[in-house]
This record gives C-alpha cells, structure tokens and sequence, in this order.
C-alpha cells in the first residue's frame, strides 16, 4: 500500500510540473530563451499570434467540457502534459501561452549546454502538424506559418 501511495505521489508531481531531474528535458519557459535570444524573443512577441494564443480558450472555456478544455490546452499551451510544461493558468501562468517551446522542443538541456544540437533547430511543416493537421485546419482554417514572426 505504501509504495503504491509514493508512486501516485511521483506521478502527480509530474503531472504539475514540478522541476524534473536534470538529466531528463524539461520545458523552461519563453523568458529562459530570451536570455540569449533577446532580439528574437522581442519579434516573437511583437509579431506572432502565438504568445497570445490562450485568449481563444478563455473566449470559449465556459461552453466547453473538461475533455474538450483539455483537448484546447493541448495546441494552445506551450507543453501540456509534459515536464515543466503547462498544467494550467493558476499552476503555470508563464507557460498558458505558445512559446519557444512549442515549436522548438523542451529547452532544459539546451539552455544548461547552450549546445544547438540539444534542441529543435529548423522547424518544418511537419513539426507544425501536431496542432496544425487537416482536420484543424478545416476546422478552425489555420495554417501554419513556420517562422511564426520571430525567425
């Protein structure tokens, strides 16, 4: 009983967001990237839908399910359900919107390194697809735009 009640512990703390071990990536939040890619950051801010990209779901949260907010959450967030990721507006106000990460991968390793082969570099079309698929599009007719203003 004991170890089944450390283990629901564990996960719920991943869940959360909670800082993850160093060796596992984890997202960082826009305003690590910026440390370094300051002029970059400012375009990103300054030009691109995305860093604006939760005020949609606060438009439409009071008409939709807990499955459906969370479905939302998913493209709308920068890493829902992931380490250091999104868990929501109270837990993680800083990661509600799209960021560097969400096109770009965890930063963790990246920023400790400042490798660039320790994160997603060139983005493609195909990056794009997890939130920006056919079936989106038709829906919500957004098209993915791979600079998103900031590159």
């Amino acid at each position: 009983m004991k170890k089944t009640i450390v283990m629901a512990a564990a996960a719920t703390l991943l869940w959360v967001g909670l800082p993850q071990a160093q060796d596992q990536p984890h997202y960082v939040g826009d305003q690590t990237c910026a440390q370094c890619h300051e002029e970059i950051h400012e375009r990103f801010m300054q030009y691109s839908k995305k860093p604006h990209s939760f005020q949609g779901v606060e438009k439409l949260q009071d008409g939709l399910s807990p499955q459906e907010l969370q479905d939302c959450y998913a493209c709308h967030t920068t890493g829902y359900g992931q380490p250091g990721g999104f868990t929501d507006p109270v837990s993680t106000p800083d990661m509600k919107n799209l960021g560097c990460e969400s096109c770009h991968g965890p930063g963790s390793v990246h920023a400790e390194t400042e490798d660039p082969q320790d994160i997603r570099g060139k983005i493609t079309v195909q990056d794009c697809q997890r939130c920006h698929n056919e079936e989106r599009v038709r829906a919500f007719n957004f098209q993915p735009l791979i600079h998103s203003g900031a590159h």
